[in-house]
């Protein structure tokens, strides 16, 4: 048995959890949360830790996360159960330590039969033209996948994206590859409405809207009411006209999502106030709002401003630091 594991001999299970970091309430809490802990020998759970802290390699401060939010997992087999599931999701041609994280982030993934799922799943993807190694990818980053169904989850998500008229060969594949989270929501509760606001609201159609949700999936995932909304108020607010807005969003969809308070207000307030530029700019370079206020828009307009020099928002932020300097013969001064 490794160093700092204890092998459990003699010792009650509670005791047990108590040496290996465990308070009393974090046990009292795991033991409503699996009624089959009460019967389960010390050495048992710890042959499971020991294998997933030393053969899984999930470092010993989440394999405690993992056993607090999910005990059931110290009742599991290790010969019968995880040596397998282990081994099976290996064959995805996951890099090191990607199993370990994948575990962690979602611990079920060992109750459900993997070897069972994972073929069904290669051959629905791969008619959306994913490949088994970005299946990989998309399962190690969202293991909950695992515990989806094809037909209850996966099929309505390919016929609600259809429906938007994303149908061209590989694209479906690609936004799910893009954004994996965005299949673990309703359809009907949360990404129609989504789509419904950004063509009702927002005025997006037929080709934007289809160049929006493939340039940025995220986008469907965000709550209309506590997130779109208020951001298109606050555009809104400061005069932008429908097409202006409509305009912005095709052209950088993040706006519709970023902080009012922390980017958009005082990037903005920067613009008019500092600058001394028309809000109208920022509809020809709606990408103004992915810069840093201090690093890129602070900065520029101060080298601009003492050069006496003018230039539109896409000359001045559209290259990086180095590129920036050399179109403006700065480079001694970075």
């Amino acid at each position: 048995m490794a160093s700092g594991v204890s092998n459990g001999g003699g010792k009650s299970l509670a005791q047990w959890l108590r040496e290996n970091g465990f308070d009393e309430e974090a046990v009292a809490r795991m033991s409503r949360r699996c009624k089959n802990l009460q019967s389960l020998d010390a050495g048992e759970a710890s042959g499971v830790w020991d294998y997933l802290l030393n053969s899984v390699k999930i470092e010993r401060r989440k394999l405690r996360h993992v056993v607090a939010k999910c005990p059931k997992v110290l009742t599991l087999s290790v010969d019968g159960k995880l040596v397998p599931t282990v081994q099976c999701l290996a064959t995805l041609q996951a890099k090191p330590g990607e199993v370990a994280q994948a575990i962690a982030k979602f611990p079920q993934i060992l109750f459900h039969s993997v070897e069972e799922k994972l073929c069904p799943l290669l051959s629905f993807f791969q008619t959306l033209g994913v490949s088994e190694k970005q299946l990989a990818k998309l399962l190690m980053v969202n293991p909950r996948l695992i515990s989806y169904s094809i037909e209850a989850k996966f099929s309505q998500m390919v016929d609600f994206l259809v429906g938007l008229g994303i149908d061209k060969e590989g694209m479906i594949g690609k936004i799910l590859a893009k954004e994996p989270y965005i299949m673990g929501y309703s359809v009907d509760k949360r990404l129609r409405p989504t789509a419904e606001f950004l063509k009702s609201a927002v005025g997006l159609q037929g080709s934007d809207l289809r160049r929006v949700i493939i340039s940025f999936p995220d986008i469907l995932s965000r709550d209309v009411d506590k997130i779109l909304r208020p951001n298109l108020a606050f555009l809104q607010s400061c005069g932008f006209s429908k097409h202006q807005v409509m305009a912005l969003v095709a052209g950088y969809p993040p706006v519709l999502i970023k902080s009012i308070k922390h980017c958009l207000e005082p990037r903005m307030k920067f613009l008019i106030e500092e600058m001394g530029r028309d809000m109208g700019e920022v509809v020809d370079y709606p990408q103004f709002f992915r810069h840093g206020l201090k690093r890129s828009l602070e900065y520029r307009h101060k080298v601009l401003k003492q050069m006496n020099s003018s230039c539109s928002l896409s000359e001045m932020l559209d290259c990086n630091q180095k590129k920036f300097a050399m179109k403006f013969g700065l480079i001694a001064a970075v």
